[in-house]
């Protein structure tokens, strides 16, 4: 490391040290962040601030990404050296930030978690019969059948199933609504968890899960159920909605690979602006539904 720079950078941790008060944690982040730099700048017998560039902050930058170093890694560097260079601005140790307007490259998403089919067959095939079981059983089998979000199946009413065209109306984000498949075994769930419903819910009730208050239920509601019941069966791990949505796209994926009929079945937001989805015919989802899904079969018997 040059004598220069190091003491540019002795200075900046003392700042951040005295001045500004972080934490010895913090601060050694940012320092083993601004070492990575000054050990690249030495091998370019850059000696000082001033002499560096964006086109150089790119290079070392490509140089930290070749070497393994990820995507949040890399935002944190840049990060690091954009408070560097801020700090550098004001006394006068550089003319403009070279690392200002540099992005990291993306982190990859980490996937989501989902269930194997025979987990799936397991969870959704809740026992027992009490009011509680019977409600818990509908909501989890329309999860998984027909791939909603946690905020979708809490605002369904009842005038959104279709029962004789077995659909079932979704609002989604935005308040875009989209007309979903629903399978026999849900169908058969919620045939009978509305029967058992009456039993609490007021005559101007509407929606279609409620509370043993009679109340429409809450997400929270519906997340603890599922912690409880993934308690229960033994899974590993708790299960939660999203992790339903995950494994009914997941399945259908696998069997079918059709992705842009999967991607318009789960509603995502980016197809009201991707044009090679509004062209998809729904009675082409609906096929691909029935042949792909593993508890799908819409056509059988319901009763």
């Amino acid at each position: 490391m040059s004598s220069q720079l190091a003491d540019q950078i002795v200075q900046f941790k003392e700042h951040l040290r005295s001045e500004r008060r972080l934490s010895h944690h913090t601060v050694n982040s940012y320092i083993r962040d601004l070492n990575k730099l000054s050990d690249w700048c030495a091998q370019q017998q850059i000696t000082s601030a001033s002499m560096l560039t964006s086109q150089h902050v790119r290079l070392c930058m490509s140089q930290l990404h070749h070497r393994g170093l990820g995507g949040r890694s890399l935002q944190r560097w840049l990060s690091s050296l954009r408070t560097f260079f801020n700090y550098a601005l004001k006394h006068q140790w550089v003319r403009s930030n070279p690392s200002a307007g540099i992005s990291a490259p993306k982190a990859p998403k980490k996937l989501p978690h989902t269930l194997d089919v025979d987990q799936a067959s397991q969870f959704v095939s809740t026992r027992g019969d009490s009011w509680v079981e019977c409600r818990d059983r509908a909501m989890i089998e329309l999860f998984y059948s027909s791939g909603l979000r946690l905020s979708e199946l809490t605002s369904l009413n009842l005038t959104d199933l279709d029962f004789a065209d077995q659909l079932v109306r979704v609002t989604g984000k935005g308040g875009k609504t989209r007309q979903v498949p629903v399978g026999s075994h849900a169908l058969k769930a919620l045939l009978h968890w509305l029967k058992r419903r009456n039993e609490k819910a007021a005559t101007d009730q509407t929606a279609i899960f409620i509370s043993s208050r009679g109340s429409r239920i809450s997400p929270r509601t519906v997340q603890e159920r599922l912690r409880l019941i993934s308690l229960e069966q033994g899974m590993q791990g708790k299960v939660h909605p999203h992790m339903l949505r995950h494994s009914f796209a997941s399945h259908l994926l696998e069997s079918s690979g059709d992705l842009r009929a999967i991607q318009e079945l789960l509603g995502h937001a980016n197809l009201s602006t991707t044009q090679i989805y509004t062209h998809l015919d729904f009675q082409h989802l609906s096929k691909i539904y029935d042949q792909a899904h593993p508890r799908a079969k819409r056509r059988n018997n319901t009763d």
